[in-house]
């Protein structure tokens, strides 16, 4: 059984995608453990507390220093003892040193068909405000791997979305969350589950 961490910023729609995926058995094999934001008021949060699955606010703010909340974050992950962390709309920077300790177990999942759209300055509606400027026919959204970059570690999954006549940012986001981020996010987790695809050692 792939134990998970899930970590997120709010309303949580892709942690409902992956607890809605177990139920259904699109995740076969996986188990989420724990959820963890960096924002007390995240609606996720309430999510994971009605399927009673521990769920913690773990927030820059209430450190001294950046270095104290590295230290607490990757301190309560370790408590559960995880195969997996999933960020699902995580918009805090994952320290060096938790990606060294989970090595190819940290999955994201990008609103956009990267390397399009993606990097520094690219998340929530404006990866959608950046591809409507630019006029792409299509975008999409990517899962892949975490590494000391921005959106930069190794693809896993992507998924094809067609831009509309008139679409909004917040129509084309709606629209990537329901037939790509969705879909593709459960299908990664339960391919590493059952070892469809790799799953690093950690360092």
């Amino acid at each position: 059984m792939l134990r998970i961490g899930v970590l997120v910023s709010g309303g949580g729609t892709n942690l409902q995608a992956i607890l809605d995926g177990i139920d259904s058995g699109k995740i076969r094999n996986g188990k989420v453990e724990v959820v963890i934001s960096n924002n007390e008021k995240a609606y996720a949060l309430e999510r994971a507390a009605r399927r009673q699955i521990p769920a913690f606010c773990i927030s820059p703010k209430s450190f001294a220093d950046r270095a104290r909340f590295h230290e607490a974050l990757l301190k309560k992950l370790e408590e559960y003892a995880l195969d997996l962390i999933v960020l699902a709309g995580f918009l805090v920077t994952i320290p060096p040193e938790m990606i060294r300790r989970y090595r190819n177990r940290i999955i994201n999942i990008h609103p956009s068909l990267i390397p399009s759209f993606c990097g520094v300055g690219y998340y929530g509606l404006k990866v959608h405000e950046g591809a409507l400027k630019r006029g792409v026919k299509v975008t999409g959204a990517t899962v892949h791997f975490v590494d000391e970059g921005v959106d930069s570690g190794p693809i896993l999954l992507q998924r094809a979305v067609e831009v509309e006549p008139g679409d909004t940012p917040g129509t084309l986001q709606k629209r990537v969350m329901e037939q790509a981020e969705w879909v593709i996010l459960p299908k990664a987790i339960d391919m590493l589950a059952n070892g469809e695809l790799p799953l690093g050692e950690g360092e």
